[in-house]
């Protein structure tokens, strides 16, 4: 595992989720990336498959790696897993997976509305089997309302959410986020319900069904933009890489480049003005609301600043100076940055098929009392299909519902 920090960590102590056991029905991103996040803070998630490949994101590419041409994108959201395979309309399968729900401390799903009910496995029916189940189920665009079954994809609820009439050039080019915001952020929601449930259950005894969507989880995130149009009546707009409530904030050019500054008080403001020989006062421009109502005055004053300077050298004058900055990084540049490393953003797993490999980490870090950092597991490659099926189902077995040994 590569290092996270200069400090030394204390022995690994399973995580908070230790002895939690996730039953993960889910594929593709939305579900997969809440029960990764379950993984991470050491909760067993044993992930069902179907026997005719897997979860969909197996077969998303390319790219493809290795000789099995292992897909990069399943591995991006599936760490820290099991998987079992399971035809779930076959009886003795069925089964099976009846026996991992009467363990299990959480289920999750990201079925269309009502496909579990006609599999037999509707959700009433496996919480009457075992109260103690949390169950997140996640979908599109909500599990009711007039448009409830609608199939849910990340670029379609960008779009119907509202988020793609916010990005990109100018009101008349709106573009998608470049990583599937909406699948992640219904899964970060997702855990996040999913921790309050079982943290509920401790005083109740009871588990709860957690529901979120694609839909829910975009209009959650959608900040001053939204009061801007519920209080204000202001329909928000895409305009770039500019804030459209603080000037300056936003990407400047310069000489061989370009550099982004936030520039996000009156106090900024004065220091900026005061470093680059500018007056503060200047008409139009002397409060935050004039300068966004003048914003391509502050743009062309504030390039015509930049103008003479690299990059490199305006970033380091722009820290002298006190103004937060920084540069647009590729992705190739951001996981060869110290800082990323030293966060623990970046991990060495060993894979069954492709031997050691480097993803990036979990953004969660732990530390004791004292400062000192806390190592709560070593994290697990994603699984090849089918991998843990013998162990699972040894597993079963040896175990029975709801009891200590079956937690363990």
């Amino acid at each position: 595992m590569t290092d996270q920090t200069s400090s030394t960590p204390t022995s690994s102590t399973g995580g908070p989720l230790a002895g939690t056991v996730v039953v993960d029905l889910s594929r593709a991103l939305a579900g997969p990336h809440a029960t990764q996040m379950l993984g991470d803070q050491g909760a067993r998630v044993i992930k069902v498959e179907t026997p005719n490949g897997g979860d969909d994101t197996r077969s998303w590419g390319p790219p493809f790696v290795g000789d099995e041409h292992v897909s990069t994108y399943f591995l991006s959201t599936n760490r820290n897993k099991e998987s079992i395979t399971l035809d779930l309309k076959d009886e003795a399968d069925r089964e099976v997976l009846l026996q991992l729900v009467d363990r299990a401390d959480v289920l999750v799903e990201n079925y269309r509305t009502g496909v579990l009910e006609r599999l037999g496995l509707g959700i009433e029916s496996l919480t009457a089997r075992n109260p103690r189940l949390v169950v997140l189920s996640i979908t599109g665009f909500g599990h009711d309302g007039p448009e409830g079954g609608r199939a849910g994809y990340d670029q379609i609820a960008q779009g119907e959410a509202g988020l793609m009439s916010l990005t990109g050039s100018g009101p008349e080019d709106p573009q998608r986020v470049g990583v599937p915001i909406a699948d992640m952020l219904s899964g970060m929601y997702g855990a996040y319900g999913v921790l309050a449930a079982l943290h509920e259950r401790e005083r109740t005894g009871v588990g709860s069904v957690v529901r979120t969507s694609l839909l829910a989880a975009v209009v959650g995130v959608h900040a001053f933009q939204g009061t801007r149009w519920t209080v204000a009546g202001q329909v928000g707009q895409a305009q770039g890489n500019h804030h459209p409530s603080i000037a300056p904030y936003g990407l400047f050019r310069c000489r061989d480049g370009a550099v982004q500054i936030s520039v996000g008080s009156e106090g900024l403001w004065r220091k900026f003005c005061a470093g680059f020989d500018l007056d503060p006062e200047a008409e139009g421009l002397a409060t935050n609301p004039e300068r966004v109502g003048n914003h391509a005055r502050v743009v062309e004053l504030v390039e015509t600043a930049f103008a003479d300077s690299d990059a490199e050298p305006l970033l380091a004058r722009l820290a002298e100076v006190g103004i937060p900055a920084g540069k647009v990084r590729t992705l190739d540049e951001v996981y060869a940055w110290d800082q990323v490393h030293s966060q623990g953003l970046v991990i060495d797993v060993e894979h069954p098929q492709l031997g050691t490999i480097t993803t990036p980490g979990p953004p969660l870090r732990f530390f004791a009392g004292d400062g000192t950092e806390v190592t709560h597991r070593d994290h697990v490659a994603p699984p090849t299909l089918d991998q843990h099926g013998a162990s699972v189902r040894a597993w079963l077995e040896q175990t029975h519902p709801q009891s200590e040994e079956g937690r363990a």
